[in-house]
């Protein structure tokens, strides 16, 4: 199986492209100060992902998805305060909500499939 397969990796980009994309709209001053912040929590989900699926070792795997899990959290947060100070529409938001609780639903899925047989193949497992 190949990265680009994992349906929790997909997810990943589709959100930080559309945060990316939110978030270049705005002022330079909600740019620097939220919207850095925004864009690499939203990033850097994927990019563990990508991390631990790379390191065919299944607890060095599922320690980067922790990581992945917590930036997946953080986005949701910055999120939030975004639109908690009128960056987002509320339609946007709540499509981009939508979209990290299906990613944690599925992460969490994931992250239980991983190790079942302590061999590097589980790592590359499919989520359900």
């Amino acid at each position: 199986m190949k990265l680009e397969d994992l349906q929790i990796y997909q997810l990943s980009m589709e959100l930080s492209d559309r945060i990316w994309n939110v978030v270049q709209e705005w002022s330079t001053f909600s740019r620097d100060t939220i919207g850095k912040q925004l864009v690499r929590a939203a990033d850097s989900i994927g990019a563990n992902i990508a991390e631990g699926f790379g390191r065919y070792h299944f607890k060095e795997n599922m320690n980067f998805c922790f990581y992945s899990r917590g930036s997946l959290y953080e986005t949701k947060t910055w999120l939030t305060k975004a639109r908690s100070r009128n960056l987002i529409d509320p339609e946007i938001f709540k499509y981009l909500v939508n979209l990290c609780d299906t990613l944690s639903l599925k992460l969490n899925n994931y992250i239980k499939t991983i190790g079942k047989t302590n061999t590097s193949s589980s790592s590359h497992q499919n989520n359900k």
